[in-house]
């Protein structure tokens, strides 16, 4: 029902935890490749934070970042990559 029409490439905060949590997720995923793309085949993953790149205004941060660019992978396989991955964030955030 969401991103009718958009690319695969959006980010999403993350509930709590910090850095490392967050690192636990990223390097948890098997599927998802580590780096920058604004399309493509491959699905990749990208731990961000805006805050350190702004200057004039403010993020208030509510949790950690992560960018996902969606390739052309089976869905399935995405969604169960990222549950493994949440699973993981979960168990270093405590």
């Amino acid at each position: 029902r969401d991103f009718k029409g958009s690319s695969g490439l959006f980010s999403f905060v993350l509930n709590g935890g910090d850095d490392a949590a967050r690192a636990a997720l990223v390097d948890t995923l098997a599927l998802f490749g580590i780096g920058y793309s604004w399309g493509g085949y491959e699905s990749l993953a990208l731990p961000v934070d805006p805050q350190r790149h702004r200057s004039v205004t403010t993020r208030a941060a509510a949790g950690p970042m992560v960018r996902l660019q969606i390739g052309l992978e089976d869905p399935d396989d995405l969604i169960a990559d990222l549950t493994r991955g949440l699973a993981a964030f979960a168990a270093v955030r405590g």
